[in-house]
């Protein structure tokens, strides 16, 4: 079949290039023909990868074999327990890993829900319904309101069409059809008014159409291919962590050679050696920081479902913390979705709607606008839960939420005024006409398009009185409906007259003749209060806004002015214009565009991997099937919860529940404190490794006795440690946590502060533990192993006060204010004297009791890292790293 963008070209050429009918359809045998050979109408999956597979690939992270490593060489040593504990935690990763991927398949599946069951065709002649995945290429669709677009059409036939491509285009509004051939190629998706694309909605009129695209060569089709192709992103913190595993493994295996090679020389034997060894490795390796930045990021889900985000990818968490550049959707996530009307036009003078409404006593003719707008209106009004709710087409719902403004009952005008006839919207009339009863006779109310209804009024309200319409009223009219629509505000004119009886014939003349002109009305979808905020608090954090959007330039551009996006005209660009530049021409001239408008699927995935090139984390905002692959393909896809498809959700890392703009930058701050947070838990259990580290390579490069254990160590860093490092994940957000700018993407964890900070931190623990061994080996090798065993424990939990900042004194933040952290000391502190004091525990881990003057000595050695962290912030010998950058 010959591939040809099908709405450039006449009916009839299309209805021979597809070897087809118009008025009897393919039959029957030629049907059964094509579907054998094109196969059914319906969305083709990949291959998925297996259970198994998934499981395997969760593997191979560098910080999870590191792990596996750890676990068998506590298993070497005999330390059973540890090794199983260990391997828990390697596998607990690997199931969440395998959960998340298999969600992020189940977009395709809500892809084929959208398919329509049934369709109705004309075959052999003859109308008849059969399963839609029977479609193929040259059957005639017939479409009537109600009906979901079964494959994509070229309208050949249409009545007074309309259809709803939402899910397509993102834009509510329905978009009137028609059957002529278009002249210009590369035209939005959103301006194709001769085709229906599958899975969009007809919700007024009827139409036919020839089936041009079935399955995979739908626009649908063409998505979900996209999404089957888009490529996972790793997430900053996983990309980190990765680094951080083959960091931590070098610098191990380095240790290790080393301190075999001195102990060689030392003349000590090769498997006492190779014990000592394994233990500095396993003092080089946090083994609780994988589980635990997986648990921080669990807490923060649950904090972020208080704000209105529900994550499905646990990982996306921190990525939020990450974002430079916010991609978003205008419709209902900055906006309110919903068509307002903002300003009238009667009596010669511009009004905003509430100076209208104010003035509606004095004012018959804002009355009377609003009548019209309420009774020539086919929209409903219904009580949901208690509270007034409009049902129909936008423009019409918005005229209804006028007149319950104005206080005026649409159920007591139809009562009043009751509609007896009626001329349908026309698009080639642009109008709208309805014949009410009253009184006195009848009265006419027509609305529609301004210029439409210039032509077919000869008069105009002013001052009560109809008077002649001439070319200075007229002019007026013009010149404001113009100044309107250039604020990209959808104008619709209100008109009447009154007549003696109903017309039989000829509707169109009596009804439509002669009219009085009363006014205009001005309605936008407006922007939501505050996404305003919001957008304000995006460009402090250095966080770029952009908008991208279906809809038209210069309502966008409005918007995005509106909202503080755009400040030049020259910053917004049309998906025509995004088509003729070349991937490498987007990716350099990224930067200067804020606004998108008249974009299609291809043109999202595209800005948001231009933005990606440059080195950005990108979170992408979006509802429909047409949002999907952009959603996938970006660093953070959050999808719409109200009036998001299926597609869109299943696409996502993130749902917002409010459909809420305001909503992503919340979270975005959530990101950001709970990064902070796994940095501050990171920088505490790194400085305590460094400490147990150089308590070990010193003691031997010294040939000295081993002052601790591997049972010693493994205790510390999978209990003593894990708990304190969990209450820093969940400390309070502080205050300038969006006054920071983001954190670069490319920047490694350790930057020169972090290292620095870890580094005479992990100094100071050794050197106190070292101390502790001196004073207690005074007295014996066992005294002096218990007391630099207490030590390390002790002083590693008052230095995680130390953590909550960087910069202000522990005691200005408040001990108090993070009583998560104060309940994990004082449990952590309870463990430790237990293995000390319970006789058991205390042989197992070959400890013996201490005399008065030692505790004495741990008491204020394990006091210490406060006051040398206290010091040290004084006088700020650590300010030049950003503190915990985001």
């Amino acid at each position: 079949m010959a591939k040809l963008e099908w709405y450039t070209v006449e009916k009839e050429i299309v209805a021979k290039e597809l070897s087809t009918s118009l008025t009897q359809g393919l039959s029957e045998r030629e049907a059964e023909k094509r579907l054998e050979e094109y196969g059914y109408n319906e969305i083709q999956q990949k291959d998925r990868k297996s259970i198994l597979q998934m499981y395997a690939d969760q593997f191979k992270d560098f910080m999870i074999i590191i792990l596996i490593v750890a676990a068998i060489i506590s298993g070497l040593l005999g330390e059973l327990t540890d090794a199983i504990v260990i391997l828990l935690i390697v596998i607990l990763n690997a199931v969440m890993g395998v959960v998340q991927e298999s969600k992020a398949e189940e977009s395709l599946s809500a892809l084929k829900k959208m398919a329509a069951p049934h369709a109705k065709v004309l075959r052999g002649g003859s109308h008849d319904v059969i399963p839609a995945r029977q479609l193929v290429q040259g059957d005639i669709v017939i479409l009537e309101t109600g009906d979901l677009v079964p494959a994509d059409l070229r309208l050949f036939d249409t009545s007074n069409l309309k259809i709803q491509e939402a899910a397509l285009t993102g834009e509510s509004v329905p978009v009137e059809k028609n059957s002529k051939a278009l002249d210009k190629k590369n035209i939005p998706i959103g301006d194709r008014v001769n085709m229906g694309y599958s899975g969009s909605i007809v919700t007024y009129g009827r139409g036919k159409g020839i089936v041009v695209g079935t399955g995979m060569n739908t626009e649908v089709g063409r998505i979900a291919e996209m999404i089957q192709s888009a490529e996972e992103v790793e997430t900053p913190l996983k990309r980190r962590l990765q680094a951080l595993g083959k960091t931590l493994g070098i610098g191990a295996l380095a240790i290790c050679a080393v301190i075999f090679i001195v102990g060689i020389l030392y003349g000590k034997e090769i498997f006492e050696m190779f014990l000592t060894a394994v233990s500095l490795a396993v003092a080089a390796i946090p083994e609780g920081l994988p589980a635990i930045a997986t648990i921080v990021l669990a807490i923060g889900v649950q904090r972020m479902v208080k704000r209105n985000a529900i994550i499905r990818k646990l990982p996306s968490v921190e990525t939020l913390g990450s974002a430079t550049v916010i991609c978003s959707d205008k419709t209902g996530t900055l906006t309110q979705n919903r068509m307002t009307v903002e300003k009238v036009f009667y009596e010669n003078r511009l009004y905003d709607v509430d100076q209208g409404i104010g003035d509606v006593q004095n004012h018959k003719q804002f009355e009377l606008l609003v009548m019209a707008g309420v009774l020539c209106n086919d929209a409903k009004l219904r009580l949901t839960d208690g509270e007034v709710k409009t049902f129909g087409d936008p423009t019409e719902t918005a005229l209804l939420d006028l007149s319950i403004k104005a206080d005026i009952s649409k159920d007591v005008l139809d009562a009043n005024e009751p509609r007896v006839d009626e001329i349908p919207f026309d698009s080639k009339r642009k109008l709208m006409t309805t014949v009410h009863r009253t009184e006195n006779g009848y009265r006419v109310y027509a609305k529609g398009a301004v210029e439409e209804l210039l032509r077919r009024s000869s008069r105009v309200l002013l001052d009560g009185r109809a008077i002649k319409l001439d070319d200075h009223h007229r002019a007026k009219i013009l010149e404001t409906n113009e100044a309107m629509a250039a604020d990209a505000l959808r104008v619709l004119g209100m008109a009447y007259k009154d007549i003696n009886e109903i017309s039989r014939y000829n509707k169109g003349e009596v009804y439509e003749g002669d009219l009085i002109f009363i006014g205009m009305v001005g309605m936008i979808d407006p922007p939501r209060p505050e996404a305003r905020e919001a957008v304000k608090l995006c460009k402090r954090a250095g966080i770029k806004p952009v908008m991208i959007t279906g809809d038209h330039r210069i309502t966008a551009v409005a918007i995005a002015r509106d909202l503080g996006i755009l400040e030049k005209d020259e910053e917004a660009i049309t998906g025509a214009q995004l088509e003729d530049m070349s991937d490498e021409e987007l990716e350099q001239k990224v930067w200067q565009f804020s606004v998108y408008a008249r974009v299609s699927p291809e043109h999202k995935v595209r800005i948001v991997k231009a933005w990606q090139s440059q080195g950005q984390i990108v979170a992408m905002t979006g509802d429909g099937v047409n949002d999907a692959p952009a959603l996938k393909i970006a660093d953070i896809g959050a999808a719409m919860g109200v009036v998001g498809t299926d597609v869109a959700k299943e696409a996502s890392d993130m749902v917002l529940t409010d459909d809420n703009f305001a909503t992503v930058v919340a979270a975005v701050e959530e990101g950001r404190t709970i990064f902070a947070n796994i940095l501050k838990a990171i920088q505490f259990l790194l400085s305590c490794n460094v400490g147990e580290i150089l308590t070990l390579f010193i003691a031997t490069m010294l040939n000295w006795d081993e002052p601790l254990l591997p049972i010693h160590i493994l205790w510390v860093n999978l209990v003593t440690d894990s708990l304190p490092a969990l209450a820093l994940g969940v400390d309070p957000a502080e205050k300038n946590i969006m006054d920071r700018k983001p954190r670069d993407p490319k920047q490694n964890i350790f930057d020169k502060g972090m290292i620095r900070r870890i580094a005479y931190q992990g100094i100071m623990v050794g050197v106190l533990t070292l101390a502790a061994f001196i004073i207690g080996s005074q007295r014996s090798l066992e005294a002096g192993r218990t007391m630099a065993f207490t030590v390390l424990a002790l002083s590693q939990l008052t230095h995680s006060f130390n953590m909550r900042s960087n910069k202000q004194s522990v005691f200005k933040v408040g001990l108090a204010s993070n009583k998560y952290l104060l309940g994990a000391v004082g449990i952590s502190a309870l463990l430790v004297f237990i293995v000390l004091e319970v006789p058991f525990l205390s042989s197992v881990f070959k400890l013996v009791a201490l005399h008065s003057n030692e505790w004495t000595a741990v008491g204020l050695l394990a006091l210490t890292p406060i006051a040398v962290v206290e010091t040290v912030k004084l006088l700020k010998l650590n300010t030049t790293s950003e503190e915990h950058s985001v």
